[in-house]
């Protein structure tokens, strides 16, 4: 685990990325950290980087295919979310840079490999490196760990989309095994949200109070839903966000 910034004197927050397998809550914590840094008077902006494999799903049933690895073919989709990622980040990244805040970033390249790495297009990762190597490193990059069993939970409670056990226990391993995983402040996505949010700002003490109270952000309900089995090796490409 990545050694807290508190020991970081000097310098202005420029980005902040929160990465981690679907229902982990990044997208929770990501709204409430550029809140709280906010409040903190550090300016910051909320940038969603997606990949586009929600809207491609769905573009692909409107003309009547069942999802989009139909649609693009499983090394299309790849290059297809590996580009719509790459012009998300780019846009958020010179958007910050003009205005001057801080890009709190919901997801970031290590989305992208984890992505790739799980449906066992190593080839494509390479290619995806090369492309993702012109973004400068965000200061710090939060994995939100979670059992990939309570994520299908917050996901089918949710209910806007699906993920299958195995994708996300996939997920999971991928972003365990990427190189930059040492650099990662890794940050347990277990129980409450401001529990959560507390964790992550335990690691900012330079440009966050040591313990405010935590802005609002979107929070999971709903009944909890059976889990999905099969979990070994690279799974099928999902209309993934």
């Amino acid at each position: 685990m990545a050694r807290s910034l508190r020991t970081r004197r000097g310098g202005a927050l420029r980005a902040v990325a929160l990465i981690g397998i679907d229902g982990s809550g990044k997208t929770t914590q990501a709204h409430r950290l550029a809140e709280a840094l906010t409040a903190a008077g550090h300016p910051a902006t909320y940038k969603r980087n997606a990949g586009g494999r929600r809207w491609l799903g769905r573009l692909a049933q409107r003309v009547g295919r069942a999802d989009a690895q139909r649609l693009l073919g499983r090394g299309g989709l790849l290059v297809v979310e590996s580009v719509l990622r790459w012009l998300a980040i780019a846009r958020a990244l010179l958007s910050c840079l003009v205005t001057g805040r801080t890009a709190v970033m919901d997801r970031w390249s290590a989305c992208q490999y984890a992505s790739i790495r799980a449906h066992g297009g190593q080839r494509w990762e390479r290619l995806a490196r090369v492309g993702y190597r012109i973004f400068p490193a965000p200061q710090v990059t939060f994995l939100i760990t979670l059992d990939p069993a309570e994520a299908y939970r917050r996901i089918e409670r949710r209910g806007t989309d699906h993920e299958s056990m195995r994708w996300l226990t996939a997920a999971a391993t991928a972003y365990r095994t990427l190189p930059e995983y040492a650099s990662f402040v890794v940050v347990d996505g277990s129980g409450p949200p401001d529990e959560v949010s507390r964790r992550i700002r335990a690691h900012l003490g330079e440009w966050l109070p040591d313990d405010p109270a935590p802005g609002p952000g979107p929070l999971p309900g709903g009944p909890p839903h059976p889990s999905g089995a099969g979990r070994d090796g690279p799974v099928p490409v999902q209309a993934r966000p």
